[in-house]
This record gives C-alpha cells, structure tokens and sequence, in this order.
C-alpha cells in the first residue's frame, strides 16, 4: 500500500461512503446502498475513529477503479478526485458514524483524494 504523502494524522482503513438520501421505506425494505451505509457506519465505529471538535483536516482517499489502465492510475494517483460522492456526503456519513451529536463539530476542512486503496485520515490542524 502506498502511504499518503504528507500524513501527519491518524490513517483508518476504509473505504469512505457518502450519506445516502434515505426514505421511511428503508426501515423495512433497506435497498442496497442503505445496507452499505449501514455496513460502512458500523465499520467506522468498530475501528473507533474519532474526529476533534475543532480544528480537524479530514482526508477521504477513493480508491480507483482496478479497470483503470497503469498509466491512468498513476496520473490519478493524489490527484483531487471531483467526482461524486460530494465533500459534504462524506464528511455527513463519517460524523453521523462517529458521534450521536456532530453538531459539535464546529471546525472541520475536508479534502478527497483518489488512491490506491481507501482509507480516512484524520489530523487536527
């Protein structure tokens, strides 16, 4: 795995998921992206991830797909990823998984990056 240039914070291994829009339906009849959701919650909570209420730099890295070509995959390498899912599905997702009341977060600078493999990294700034 490659490391992350610069990373000075604490590194999680997963695949980062944005909040999905959810209906009263997905109590009983969960689609498959809720169940993902749910998966990548419990996921987050079992490693323990924490995020400081002030001053926190969150770095969400999206794994390429493995059909991508070599040369694609190196020009994409911690290149910015502008693709959905949105800075602020990710950020929604991680701190609804890591705390009941995220509304005290009140500092927060998020970055995506495409990667190798995905994972969550987490530095107070």
């Amino acid at each position: 795995m490659t490391a992350l240039p610069n990373a000075p914070g604490v590194m999680y291994a997963i695949d980062p998921m944005g909040a999905p829009r959810m209906t009263r339906r997905d109590r009983w009849k969960q689609r498959p992206v809720v169940q993902r959701y749910h998966a990548f919650r419990d996921q987050v909570r079992a490693l323990r991830v924490q995020v400081p209420e002030a001053g926190a730099h969150v770095t969400f890295v999206i794994p390429m797909p493995p059909s991508w070509s070599r040369a694609k995959r190196e020009a994409h390498r911690w290149q910015p990823h502008q693709q959905r899912p949105d800075v602020d599905n990710l950020a929604k997702a991680l701190l609804d998984a890591v705390s009941a009341e995220d509304c005290r977060v009140h500092d927060l600078r998020v970055t995506k990056l495409w990667g190798d493999h995905g994972m969550i990294v987490v530095c107070e700034t």
